[in-house]
C-alpha cells in the first residue's frame, strides 16, 4: 500500500455521497472494510466501497479516517454491488442501503470506542461460551414425493445457473416439501441455501423443519434465523457467522435477503405475493424483486412460491421469462376444502355469526376438531358512536376512528392504529351528554368474548397482533393450536398463510366484503389471495374440511373464482382489465408520498414537481413516456398531526421510468428544501 491513500466511503446520513477521505501512514484500509470516520461533529462508521487515485475536492479538505476496523472479514464485493444496484433503483444514498442492513452494533462508533468497546462487539461475541442448542426432537414427516413435487425438483435441479422458478401450487400441495428437497441438493454441493418467508411467526416452523431434515448435514450451528424480532445480540450473531461463512442455511423475512451470503447456490421465496415482503419505511425495497436480482447477480435458481401468485410474477410466467411449475393437488388429502358463500343480505346476524356459521362450529366441536374464524380486524370495536348527536370516536391527531380495546387490568381504552394514540373510553358524549354509547363493528376481542359465551365447553383463543405483543406469545399460542388444545381460534392476517394446523376442519371468514369496495386498484387480487390463504388452513389432515365465507355480494367475480379453487380464471381475467387500464404489470409505478403541517403545503410541493416535466428542458424527452396524476391528499390525510399528499408518476418502459426519475428527483430535492417539506420515494408501490 502506497501513502496518501484515497478512499471512498459509505456512510449511513441523507446526502448523496459517497465520501472521499484519505488513510494516514499508520494504516492501510481495502475494499469491504469498515472505518471509523469524522463527519462534521460527529464520528460515524462507514464502509469503503473503493480505493481512488485522487480524491474529487481538494486534497486540503479531505479529512484522515480514524480506525480501521478489521475484526470481520472485509465485505464481499458482491454484497457491495448489491447494495450498489438497491441504492440505484429505489433511489436511495447507498450508505443508506448498506449499513442499516448490518446489525447495529456494528455500525456504532460506540461499539469500538470509549468505555464501551472492550474490544468491539464481535470480540465480545468471541469471549462468549457457546451454548449449544438443543431443541425438541422435531417430528419430520413425509419423505416421499408425489409425481408433480418430484418433476418440479427434478425440473430445478436440471437448471444451469440463473433462472426464476414460479412454483405455483395449491395450499396444502406440499410446497415446503420440494423447497427441502432443493436446498438438499444445493447443501451436498456445498452451497448456501437462502430461505425468506414473509412473517416473523412463520419462521419457527421452517426452522424446526430445516432442523429435521438437515441437522445431521449442517449440524445446529449451521442454520442461521434474521429478523426484526430478534434480540440485537441474537441478530449479531446470526450476522457474523454468515458472514464468516459458518452457516449453510439462512432463513428469516425480507431483511435477509441482504445477508452476507459467501457461497449461495439457492434462494427461496416462500408466499412471494405476499405484501410483507415490501419495506413500508426507509429504503422501500421489495424484498422478492431483489431476490430476483441476487439470484442472476450470482447465477443460481431462485423458487418464488405461492398457492396465489402476484399477478407481476404470474405474467412473467405467461411470457415465458419465469419457468412455471405447478403442483395441482393437495399432497396428504384428496380434496380441497368445499368453500360456501353465505349470503348475509336476508339472514338476520347473531353478533355477526350467520346461524349457518355457528352451527357449522357446533358440528366440529362435536366431531373434535378445531375451527378457525377469521376477522382482519383486531381490539373489541371500531367505533365508539353516540346515536344522539352522531358524535363518533375520532382520534385527536388523525383523520381515522379510534377503535375500542379491552385492556387486562387496565379496562377499556380507545386506541388509534395509525399513531398509537391511547384514551379512556368516556363514560358519556363529550359532545351532548348522552350515557347511551353505542358499539359499532366488531373486533377480534368482541368475536373471542361472544364464542366464549355462545360454546363454554369449548377452548377459545385469539391470534392477532395485541395477543402476541410479548416476545414467544406467538409460538406458545401456536404450538397449542398444533396439540390440538384450542378447539376455535380467532384470528387476523397471522393464522392465515403457511400454518399447517392438524386437527383445523373449518373455517370462518367474517366481514370479507370490505376490501370490495377498497379504492386500490390491487384490492380484488390482495382478497383473493388471502380468502385463498385462509382458505387452505382448512381440511389439510382432516377429511371433509369446510370454508364459510360470509358475504352480502356473492355474485363478485372474486367470490364466485375463490369457490371454485380457480385462480388461473381471476388472474388472467384481472391482467386483462390491467392490460385495458395500462396499470401494473402493464406499466410501471412510482409514489411520492409528502408530509406538511397541512395538506395544501404538501399539495402545493407536489403541484410544482409535477410541473418540472413541463417547465424544464432536460425533461422534455420524457414528455411522451411519462404520465403524471395530479396530486391529491391520501385517503387518511392526516396521522399523528401531520398531513399528507400523493403524487404517482408513471410510464410504459421501466428503463424509460428509471432514467427520468435520475434526472427529476434531484430537481424535486431542492423544491423540498425550499419548501422544507418531509416526502418519500417509492418505486414500485404495492399501496396507493
Amino acid at each position: 500500500m502506497k501513502h496518501n491513500q484515497w478512499i471512498r466511503v459509505a456512510l449511513d446520513v441523507p446526502l448523496a455521497g459517497p465520501f472521499d477521505y484519505r488513510v494516514p501512514e499508520s494504516l492501510e484500509a481495502i475494499k469491504g472494510q469498515r472505518v471509523l470516520v469524522p463527519f462534521g461533529r460527529r464520528e460515524l462508521i462507514g464502509i469503503v466501497l473503493d480505493t481512488i487515485e485522487s480524491p474529487s475536492y481538494p486534497e486540503e479538505q479531505v479529512k484522515d479516517i480514524l480506525m480501521v476496523l478489521d475484526d470481520l472479514p472485509p465485505l464481499r464485493q458482491d454484497w457491495l454491488d448489491f447494495g450498489q444496484f438497491a441504492a440505484s433503483y429505489y433511489h436511495r444514498p447507498v450508505g443508506e442501503v448498506l449499513l442499516p442492513a448490518m446489525p447495529s452494533a456494528l455500525r456504532k462508533p460506540g461499539s469500538y470506542t470509549g468505555k464501551l468497546s472492550k474490544g468491539g462487539p464481535v470480540a465480545r461475541l468471541d469471549r462468549k461460551k457457546k451454548k449449544p442448542r438443543v431443541p425438541e426432537p422435531p417430528e419430520d414427516r413425509m419423505h416421499v414425493l408425489n409425481p408433480e413435487q418430484q418433476q418440479a425438483v427434478d425440473t430445478v435441479q436440471s437448471l444451469k445457473g440463473f433462472k426464476t422458478v414460479l412454483l405455483h401450487g395449491v395450499t396444502g400441495s406440499g410446497k415446503t416439501e420440494v423447497y427441502l428437497h432443493l436446498a438438499l441438493d444445493a447443501l451436498t454441493k456445498g452451497k448456501q441455501v437462502l430461505f425468506l418467508v414473509p412473517e416473523i411467526n412463520l419462521t419457527p416452523q421452517f426452522e424446526q423443519a430445516l432442523l429435521a431434515r438437515f441437522q445431521q448435514v449442517v449440524g445446529l450451528d449451521g442454520i442461521a434465523v434474521l429478523h426484526s424480532g430478534l434480540a440485537e445480540g441474537e441478530r449479531l450473531k446470526a450476522w457474523v457467522a454468515i458472514q464468516r461463512g459458518q452457516v449453510r442455511i439462512v432463513l428469516g423475512t425480507r431483511m435477509a435477503i441482504f445477508a452476507p451470503l459467501q457461497q449461495a447456490g439457492l434462494i427461496i421465496v416462500d408466499e412471494e405475493h405476499d405484501a410483507s415482503y415490501k419495506q413500508q419505511e426507509g429504503l422501500r425495497y421489495s424484498a422478492r424483486d431483489l431476490a430476483i436480482w441476487r439470484a442472476h447477480q450470482l447465477d443460481i435458481p431462485v423458487v418464488l412460491g405461492s398457492a396465489t401468485p402476484s399477478l407481476e410474477s404470474w405474467q412473467h410466467a405467461r411470457l415465458g421469462r419465469y419457468l412455471k411449475l405447478t403442483l395441482s393437488k393437495r399432497a396428504k388429502t384428496t380434496y380441497m376444502p368445499a368453500i360456501k358463500l353465505v349470503d348475509t343480505k336476508q339472514i338476520k346476524l347473531e353478533q355477526g355469526f350467520a346461524p349457518v356459521v355457528l352451527h357449522a362450529i357446533r358440528e366440529r366441536l362435536a366431531r373434535g376438531e378445531q375451527s378457525l374464524v377469521f376477522l382482519n380486524r383486531r381490539g373489541y370495536a371500531p367505533v365508539i358512536h353516540c346515536a344522539s348527536c352522531g358524535w363518533m370516536s375520532q382520534c385527536p391527531r388523525c383523520s381515522v376512528y379510534t377503535v375500542m380495546h379491552r385492556m387486562p387490568g387496565h379496562g377499556n381504552v380507545l386506541q388509534c392504529h395509525h399513531c398509537g394514540y391511547y384514551g379512556r373510553v368516556p363514560v358519556k358524549c363529550p359532545d351532548c351528554g348522552n350515557q347511551d354509547l353505542e358499539m359499532l363493528g366488531r373486533g377480534t376481542q368482541r368475536v373471542e368474548e361472544y364464542l366464549q359465551a355462545a360454546f363454554p365447553q369449548a377452548c377459545v383463543e385469539r391470534i392477532d397482533a395485541d395477543s402476541t405483543r410479548l416476545k414467544g406469545s406467538a409460538r406458545k399460542l401456536f404450538d397449542r393450536v398444533h396439540s390440538g388444545e384450542i378447539d376455535i381460534l380467532v384470528g387476523t392476517q397471522m393464522v392465515a398463510k403457511g400454518h399447517d394446523f392438524r386437527k383445523l376442519g373449518l373455517v370462518c371468514v367474517l366481514n370479507a366484503d370490505a376490501m370490495l369496495f377498497s379504492s386500490d386498484f390491487r384490492a380484488p387480487e390482495k382478497l383473493f389471495a388471502q380468502l385463498a390463504q385462509v382458505s387452505g388452513r382448512a381440511g389439510r389432515h382432516v377429511a371433509g374440511g369446510e370454508v364459510l365465507i360470509q358475504t352480502a355480494y356473492p355474485e363478485q367475480a372474486v367470490y364466485q373464482a375463490l369457490i371454485q379453487h380457480d385462480y388461473d380464471t381471476f388472474a388472467n381475467a384481472s391482467l386483462e382489465e390491467r392490460k385495458i387500464t395500462h396499470l401494473p404489470p402493464f406499466s410501471y409505478q412510482v409514489l411520492i408520498s409528502a408530509q406538511a403541517k397541512t395538506v395544501n403545503e404538501a399539495m402545493q410541493f407536489l403541484l410544482e414537481a409535477r410541473q418540472l416535466l413541463a417547465s424544464q428542458p432536460q425533461l422534455s424527452g420524457f414528455q411522451a413516456a411519462i404520465n403524471m396524476y395530479d396530486p391529491v391528499p391520501l385517503r387518511i390525510v392526516r396521522v399523528a398531526h401531520v398531513e399528507r399528499a400523493q403524487l404517482l408518476v408513471e410510464s410504459a418502459s421501466r428503463p424509460v421510468l428509471q432514467a427520468f426519475l435520475g434526472h427529476w428527483l434531484p430537481l424535486v430535492q431542492e423544491i423540498g428544501k425550499r419548501h422544507r417539506i418531509r416526502y418519500f420515494t417509492e418505486v414500485d408501490p404495492l399501496e396507493i
